[in-house]
């Protein structure tokens, strides 16, 4: 049962995570089309993230270990839908943070009078950190993330956000994978810019997820009184 119960989470995060990010992406580029804007991040970046990126931070949760509480929770419908509500409202949420994120970085950057790669170099690094810091909340869905044992991840995590991370600065900085995917090195300041803006993020997502848990918990103690 306490392995079937992991299974099944650990699916779920999979989708919680997978579903969100690829709609975040899709949106920045539709955002761009639909008002004729110039594309913050382009079609070899997009195909860099999903081959490169993506795939991989997903695959991590595959081996997610069991949660704290698991067994203490109580058994869940046998026609509980793996797309319920909650998870649409998390890809609207997480859609909307990425898109703004993305935009917020590329308009910055435009703002300040650097070059479209910069700009694009920016917009791609912002994207790819969302993710990671996106993974890092799902991996607890029924729990909070505000403890260090909730953060610290597993040695398959931490891998893959080194290899990730270690991609990501061989994109900006070697001139070969530059002239590839049109990219420019970013400065220090601007890289802990976006590393703030994915810490709000995050934030952002654990106070709404500890919102939602409460209320959870008050409509259960109003049927329990009724």
């Amino acid at each position: 049962m306490r392995e079937g119960r992991t299974v099944y989470d650990n699916i779920k995060k999979v989708l919680s995570w997978t579903l969100p990010t690829n709609a975040g992406e899709a949106m920045t580029i539709v955002v761009a089309l639909l008002f004729g804007l110039a594309m913050p991040i382009t079609p070899i970046q997009i195909l860099w993230i999903n081959l490169v990126t993506a795939v991989t931070l997903g695959l991590a949760l595959a081996f997610e270990p069991t949660e704290v509480a698991t067994m203490r929770r109580p058994p869940r419908a046998r026609d509980e839908s793996l797309l319920d509500g909650a998870l649409v409202w998390h890809i609207v949420l997480v859609s909307a943070l990425f898109l703004a994120g993305v935009y917020g970085v590329y308009a910055y950057a435009i703002d300040r009078g650097y070059s479209l790669d910069l700009a694009r170099t920016l917009s791609v690094n912002a994207l790819v950190v969302l993710e990671i810091f996106h993974l890092y909340f799902i991996r607890n869905i029924h729990d909070t993330n505000l403890s260090w044992a909730a953060v610290r991840g597993t040695p398959v995590v931490w891998a893959v956000t080194g290899a990730i991370v270690a991609a990501q600065f061989a994109i900006t900085y070697v001139p070969v994978l530059q002239r590839v995917l049109g990219t420019a090195a970013v400065s220090v300041e601007d890289g802990v810019l976006v590393v703030c803006w994915a810490r709000l993020f995050f934030a952002i997502l654990e106070v709404e997820k500890q919102m939602r848990f409460r209320l959870t918990l008050a409509r259960s103690s109003a049927r329990g009184v009724a």
